[in-house]
This record gives structure tokens, C-alpha cells and sequence, in this order.
């Protein structure tokens, strides 16, 4: 109970609510991202917490609500990013080009905004223009009007996507813990929002890098061990200091940068540390990409397997006539093959060093799924998971020879039965960014 207390007390000391502020809980109880808000927070500060009325509801209860701030996974607000960009797509094509105009005025304007730096007057009056004209309506359709801030955790979050929500308005800010230290102990203060980092620690909180780089913390939220398990409580701590199991560092500035899971870290040949989570991110920004999973560990060069966002593509194919029947067949047709290139082309072009740029890829025929062991509850990849699961297209990857391979996919219908399909999967070798 205190841990609680202390966690949503120690929030509200840097961003301020009040107990006539409205949130709206839609996320599982069981995920302590969930508890901190509407048990930790709404006990110390008196506010609002709404329930919707169903799963297939919440989307629509949070229209009629409005909250004042709310949270979620990475996945939720790359799923809004989507409809968004649906809306956009759907348009005129003047609303299209006034849209295109005014992202790139709000990001400008978001580079001010999330530094705490004065904005010139001809920019704020632009970005205001552009906040009425385009994006406030847009906001409306969400629900998001009344929204002060919005809360992201439970994995990293791309730069890209960051900016593209403070571009618009809306006050994104990434928040950073784990269970046992009840949900949160790091945050972005406004005005001092960096879209590779994941703020400084919340009052009382004290954080630190062992000589491993892992991420230690010590604070009052920090749970005693865990339940019927006392020998457990040795490895979660160390003279009070709480072991997160995440790679990381402290910048310049005092900000905690998280580089990744430490058993995900992965090394190129030459031993040089990377994050396959910070690219897989960076891919995903694309309103294409539904998600990627990235390899390279000790090998001489990153390769991934993608999965199309179905939604935004289908309706891709849709406009250009092209038919199909299923997502694996959506995901074999040459056409999406090249709107896909594109894509990793253009994610090569924005990575720096030329050993972390994608040679080889090829589209998994199913959506990674949590039911199906793939992701976590919060939308991680099970990376060590997925990487024995589809060996033999790992192995492909690695192999420049091969330029397709035929794959046994097995599906199961709600109703338990199974059934196995066979395809013939293409593998793609992309071409050196000069």
C-alpha cells in the first residue's frame, strides 16, 4: 500500500492533478502499468477512474469521456497513428496537402515545445493555424480534446512516433519502471521531453549504472520480494537497489537512456553494442509495418522479418485493385514485396552507420500474436521465442543464395481445430545505401 501511495503522490509532484480530472481505465488490471494509474495515482490524488462498457467499447467510451490524461503500451498509440493516417488518407486532397504542410510546422514547433525553448511568433502563429485548421479536429475524433498529457510504457517507444504526437498536440511523454517498483519511476517533465530517453527519476527515486550497465534503482515504491518466494528477494536486490534486467545509461543532461533488454543487446561482428528494438521501432513508423523483428547478433549483417499493418495495406491493395483473400496471401503479393522495399530503403537511408542497415528480409505470413506465445501482454517481441520458432527462415536470411523457400503454416481457429498450409516465401536482398 505504500509503495502505491508513494508511486502516485511522487507522480503528482511533477505533473499536478486534480481530483476532478477524468481517466479512463481500459488497459488489464493484471499489467502493473494499469495498477499504477487507477489504484496508485487515484489513491493518492481523488480522481475520476471510468470503466468502459466493454472491450469493443473503449475506443468509443473514451470519445464520451474525454479524459485529462491517460496511458498506454506503444502498440495503442501506433494502432491511433494508423487511424489517423487513415483519416488523412480517406480526405480531400486539399485537407491531404494541408496536413503534409502543417506536420512539418508542428514538428518544428515540437522541437521547441518538448525542450522548453520560447518558440519564434511567426512559428507559434503557423502552429497554432495548423492546430486549428487540421489537427484539433482530429484530435476531437480520438477523444483526446481535453487531454493535458498522454503516458506511454511497457516498452520503447520509436522517436519517430514521439514526435509525431507532440507534432500534433498531443503532450506524449515516456514513462519508465517495472513491476516491482510499482509501475513507474522515471518520466519526461514538460519541457524537458527528449524522444531518446525516458526522463529523469521521479522525487525520492535514485538511479544508477552497474558496472554491467544494467539499471539499478532505490526508492520507497520499490516492492520488499516477491510473494511466497523468499529466496527471490536476493537477486531483485542488492543493498536496497532494485535490478531492472535492462541495458542503459545516464546522458549529459541527467536522463535515463534505455538501450534495450539486457539479454536482447545485440553485438555486430566488430563487437559494437545496438539496440534491435531502437531499429525494429524506426521501421515501424512506417504506417505499412505492423511490426519487425530484427536480427544480427555476431553476424556480418542485420537482416528482418516484417509483418504488414493488415488495415492500412489491405486498403492499399483496395485503392490499386489489387485483390486478395487473407493476410498471407496480402503479405505475398508482389506489389506489397515492393511497397515494402520502399520502405526498408527508406529506413536504411536513416540509419547512420551502414552494419545496422537491413541486407536481407523477407514478410512473415502471420501477425505475430500474443496467444501464440510471440509477444508479451504489453507488445514486446519474445525475441529468443520467435528466433527458434522460425529457425529455418532465420537461417534463410542468412543465406544470400536463397530466394524463396517453401514454409508449412500452421493455423488454429477459435474452435481448436488446426490446419497447415503450405507457401512459397519470398526472400529479398536489398541494395547498399551509397
Amino acid at each position: 500500500h505504500k509503495n502505491y501511495i508513494n508511486m502516485g503522490i511522487q507522480l503528482t509532484k511533477v505533473d499536478k492533478l486534480e481530483n476532478t480530472d477524468e481517466y479512463l481505465s481500459f488497459l488489464p488490471f493484471a499489467w502493473i502499468g494499469e495498477q499504477m494509474n487507477s489504484f496508485g495515482v487515484a489513491l493518492a490524488t481523488g480522481i475520476t477512474v471510468n470503466f468502459p462498457e466493454s472491450v469493443e467499447t473503449a475506443m468509443e467510451d473514451l470519445k464520451e469521456i474525454g479524459p485529462h490524461f491517460v496511458f498506454g503500451a506503444p502498440r495503442i498509440y501506433e494502432t491511433i497513428r494508423s487511424q489517423i493516417w487513415l483519416k488523412i488518407d480517406e480526405s480531400y486532397w486539399l485537407n491531404q496537402a494541408f496536413y503534409r504542410y502543417f506536420m512539418k510546422v508542428g514538428e518544428t514547433a515540437a522541437g521547441y515545445r518538448m525542450s522548453g525553448k520560447p518558440m519564434p511568433a511567426l512559428l507559434a502563429f503557423k502552429a497554432w493555424l495548423g492546430q486549428t485548421l487540421v489537427f484539433r479536429p482530429l484530435i476531437n475524433q480520438i477523444g483526446f480534446l481535453r487531454l493535458r498529457r498522454a503516458y506511454t510504457g511497457g516498452a520503447a517507444l520509436g522517436p519517430d512516433l514521439f514526435t509525431f504526437y507532440q507534432a500534433i498536440g498531443i503532450n506524449l511523454k515516456q514513462i519508465y519502471g517495472q513491476t516491482e517498483i510499482t509501475g513507474i519511476a522515471y518520466m519526461h517533465s514538460d519541457g524537458d521531453v527528449k524522444s531518446d530517453t525516458v526522463g529523469i527519476p521521479l522525487p525520492k527515486t535514485e538511479c544508477k549504472i552497474s558496472e554491467e550497465g544494467e539499471i539499478l534503482s532505490r526508492s520507497p515504491s520499490v516492492c520488499r520480494g516477491y510473494y511466497k518466494l523468499p529466496e527471490k528477494a536476493d537477486e531483485l536486490l542488492t543493498e536496497g537497489w532494485l535490478h531492472s534486467g535492462d541495458a542503459g545509461y545516464i546522458d549529459e543532461n541527467g536522463h535515463l537512456v534505455v538501450i534495450d533488454r539486457l539479454a536482447d543487446v545485440m553485438h555486430n561482428r566488430d563487437g559494437e553494442m545496438f539496440s534491435p528494438q531502437f531499429l525494429e521501432n524506426k521501421l515501424k513508423f512506417s504506417p505499412y509495418v505492423k511490426e519487425a523483428v530484427i536480427f544480427g547478433d555476431k553476424r556480418e549483417f542485420v537482416s528482418v522479418l516484417v509483418n504488414i499493418d493488415p488495415i492500412i495495406v489491405g486498403k492499399w491493395a483496395e485503392d490499386r485493385g489489387i485483390s486478395f483473400t487473407t493476410f498471407m496471401d496480402l503479405s505475398l503479393k508482389p506489389e506489397v514485396a515492393e511497397l515494402i522495399g520502399k520502405q526498408i530503403e527508406a529506413f536504411n537511408c536513416s540509419v547512420e552507420k551502414p552494419h545496422f542497415r537491413s541486407r536481407r528480409w523477407a514478410m512473415l505470413y502471420k501477425l505475430l500474436d500474443v496467444d501464440d506465445g510471440e509477444l508479451t501482454k504489453t507488445g514486446k517481441i519474445r525475441r529468443k521465442f520467435v528466433r527458434e520458432k522460425y529457425t529455418d527462415l532465420y537461417e534463410a536470411l542468412y543465406d544470400e543464395s536463397v530466394s524463396e523457400k517453401t514454409v508449412e503454416a500452421q493455423f488454429q481457429y477459435q474452435d481448436g481445430q488446426t490446419t497447415t498450409v503450405e507457401t512459397l516465401l519470398p526472400f529479398y536482398t536489398m541494395e547498399e545505401v551509397q
